[in-house]
């Protein structure tokens, strides 16, 4: 139940996000939230992670990112009915994983690219800009590995 809660609460805070801020900037434009530190700046990103990929051609690079998305998609949902007994925390990671993966993949099919705009940074070293579906996908991930490795040392012992 709370799998499809936290699911569509991703996905709608990352649209909403993304939506507000093509709306309030143009291509480019920054604005300074803490200073030498974090910026709010839209950027687009046409590949992968850190713009893996962003050099090929567009209708190869879809079709990639759109069968990659729907084998991750189908894999996470395998997961959760297989292991999500074992902690409540599965489902929780699990669900911030597949709700960020939906909001990449809206932007890819609607607009050919996805939105980025949070922007940190130290002196002239900026982090690859990313988004809230990047953030949820990164903090389920981590988690995942977390209870992963809980749960395989309860394994272990029992």
């Amino acid at each position: 139940m709370y799998f499809g809660i936290l699911f569509f609460l991703v996905v709608i805070l990352d649209q909403l996000t993304k939506l507000w801020v093509v709306h309030h900037f143009i291509l480019y434009e920054s604005m300074e939230i803490i200073p030498g530190l974090f910026n709010l700046t839209y950027l687009t990103n046409t590949g992968a992670a850190f713009g893996i990929l962003a050099g090929h051609a567009t209708s190869w690079r879809q079709v990639f990112f759109i069968g990659v998305a729907g084998i991750a998609l189908a894999a996470i949902f395998f997961l959760h009915k297989k292991i999500s007994a074992e902690s409540h925390w599965y489902t929780v990671s699990l669900a911030m994983i597949a709700g960020g993966a939906v909001g990449n993949l809206i932007d890819r099919v609607r607009l050919g690219f996805v939105v980025d705009f949070l922007d940190f940074y130290v002196s002239s070293h900026h982090w690859p800009a990313f988004n809230v579906a990047d953030s949820a996908i990164t903090v389920g991930v981590g988690i995942f590995l977390f209870v992963n490795v809980l749960q395989s040392g309860k394994r272990s012992k029992a």
